[in-house]
């Protein structure tokens, strides 16, 4: 409770906790699509790097007890994300942010930067324009153009323009103990994706499925880590498979995703990094043009619009501007604290309800 908060019996008496407390961040309870996008928009520690992609590098090799405090148990769950507000590195940026997970911080994400960009509009932050308002928000990944539909103070609706997506390698095999050999794209839509079609493994991307497409996106991006190696040509922070994307087609012709994620779930979204890879590997083998437009469905049934707005090139590779439109809503405010004496502050990730990828605490 924060000082100046009220019970019955009157003001609460808590300034002696707060003296005591070690760290405090205050968090705005973001979801898009049904997927949560916490923002933490007080209280974030000054973070070392001249760039976003230098303190994404920062986090993930040299401190991650920021993100392990606010994404791992007692404090927290791993169920949803994490977002840091940070200062822009970039002057036509209005804000920069990083992404926190269980497993690590990452360079960018579609849903995240739809929560993002909601909370910093409904908070107050970042002045809200009706009917339309651009912000520019500055990733690890690249500049994300985020155009907010906005009428009577709320965020409607969000279109980003993604960073340039492009594809790795078409059609790799691996062998596999479980489902014999197995096709994948290896594909980048601002972090690296193997993208898997679904009926390889025998199951269907239903919400009753979870936990089995979770057991074998998490075993199959061990087994493509382990034997092959990417990283961006341009930002050597970002490197390796960071998800497995299974991927469907509905009976109306939608597109029907479930990215997989450590330590054993199933992003909620229709994940808008994994459909930007998605669409360059469609435009690489002649299935999308400039101009078109589909919609993806996640695996409790929400939708992204996803549109390849331009080719460009990266690195002198063929490449691909997406967009991805959709919707998200802030339904809560609260402020997470740390005591110094707390033994658990590096947190922790439990099996029983994770699954056995859990096991190693990162």
């Amino acid at each position: 409770m924060a000082p100046g908060m009220e019970t019955a019996a009157g003001p609460a008496q808590t300034e002696h906790i707060d003296m005591r407390w070690k760290r405090t961040i205050q968090l705005l309870d973001v979801h898009c699509e049904g997927e949560i996008g916490k923002v933490a928009i007080g209280g974030v520690p000054k973070i070392p790097g001249n760039t976003i992609a230098e303190q994404l590098h920062h986090i993930n090799t040299v401190d991650d007890s920021l993100r392990r405090f606010l994404c791992l148990e007692p404090r927290a769950a791993a169920t949803g994300s994490v977002n840091l507000l940070v200062p822009a590195k970039r002057p036509e940026a209005d804000a920069g942010f990083i992404i926190l997970q269980a497993d690590q911080a990452h360079a960018s994400s579609g849903s995240n930067s739809i929560c993002v960009t909601t909370a910093l509009l409904e908070s107050g932050i970042v002045e809200m324009k009706e009917p339309e308002t651009v912000v520019v928000l500055d990733t690890a990944a690249g500049l994300v153009k985020a155009t907010a539909t906005c009428r009577d103070g709320r965020c409607e609706k969000v279109r980003l323009t993604m960073v340039p997506s492009f594809v790795q390698e078409l059609d790799v095999e691996i062998d596999t103990p479980h489902w014999g050999r197995v096709r994948f794209d290896i594909s980048y839509g601002g972090i690296f994706y193997a993208l898997v079609d679904v009926d390889q493994i025998g199951t269907k991307i239903e919400k009753a499925n979870a936990r089995a497409l979770v057991d074998a996106g998490m075993a199959l991006k061990d087994l493509i880590n382990t034997s092959m190696k990417v990283v961006h040509p341009e930002i050597p922070e970002i490197s390796g498979v960071a998800y497995v994307m299974f991927r469907d087609r509905d009976p109306d012709g939608l597109v029907r995703t479930a990215t997989t994620m450590w330590p054993g779930r199933v992003d909620r979204s229709p994940c808008g990094t994994g459909n930007s890879a998605n669409l360059a590997t469609l435009h690489a083998r002649g299935l999308a043009k400039v101009g078109d437009t589909f919609r993806s469905r996640s695996i409790i049934g929400s939708e992204f619009e996803v549109g390849l707005e331009a080719e460009t090139v990266v690195a002198g590779r063929k490449a691909i501007i997406p967009t991805i439109t959709g919707r998200g809503w802030t339904f809560g405010l609260h402020q997470v604290a740390l005591d110094p004496t707390d033994p658990l502050a590096n947190g922790f990730a439990m099996t029983d309800t994770w699954g056995p990828q859990a096991g190693e605490i990162r």
